[in-house]
């Protein structure tokens, strides 16, 4: 079956996921997709396993500008496969802070240069960079992955710089990758607090 076939299957797959309040709910929030079914993220994770890993579905899904559509595309591309250049495409294209936290759970942790993307982003400009940028290195700090010196400066700064701003998803964001890197070892607690005293601020 060629791709576009299985795209239009897989879109016509959505309507037996339908929920009407889900999607309801985003729009009162002012989240905006041309197409919402308001699918719930159980039912498409049981999509994903059904399609499997798949580069060439998953750069056809993302270019729909469709909630489901593009929250399946994490959900199955290979993190192997996939060059930087594309992740940095698909960045730029992230509309919603529902997909940014699809993306950087689903696929972004596990790229092989996350920790890379994940510094980068959170010194971006743009919130939604931001906010990708942290939860990937929560993640990563959940799996025990250490950063070295110059990683710890950029980080800890960049969290701090996060936690005075008037985001309130990034703070949310800045705030949870703090604590998972204070749980990383007693040295990094105590670089964690101590960074947040000098700010006057403290663990949530």
């Amino acid at each position: 079956m060629d791709i576009q076939q299985q795209v239009k299957e897989i879109k016509q797959s959505f309507r037996q996921m339908m929920d009407g309040s889900i999607a309801q709910s985003m729009r009162n929030k002012g989240v905006d997709y041309k197409l919402n079914w308001g699918a719930t993220l159980l039912r498409l994770k049981d999509k994903a396993v059904e399609i499997g890993k798949n580069y060439d579905l998953a750069i056809a899904l993302w270019k729909e500008n469709v909630r489901e559509c593009k929250i399946l595309a994490t959900m199955i591309m290979p993190p192997d496969e996939v060059l930087p250049e594309v992740i940095d495409i698909w960045m730029e294209q992230i509309p919603t802070q529902e997909i940014a936290e699809q993306a950087a759970f689903n696929l972004f942790q596990y790229l092989p240069y996350a920790a890379d993307k994940a510094y980068t982003w959170m010194a971006s400009d743009k919130e939604l960079y931001q906010l990708c940028g942290f939860h990937i290195l929560c993640r990563l700090f959940m799996n025990g992955q250490e950063p070295n010196e110059r990683g710890i400066n950029e980080f800890i700064d960049q969290a701090i710089v996060s936690l005075q701003g008037g985001s309130l998803p990034v703070k949310k964001a800045a705030m949870a990758s703090l604590q998972r890197f204070a749980e990383l070892g007693l040295v990094y607690e105590r670089i964690a607090k101590s960074a947040l005293k000098q700010a006057n601020l403290e663990f949530l």
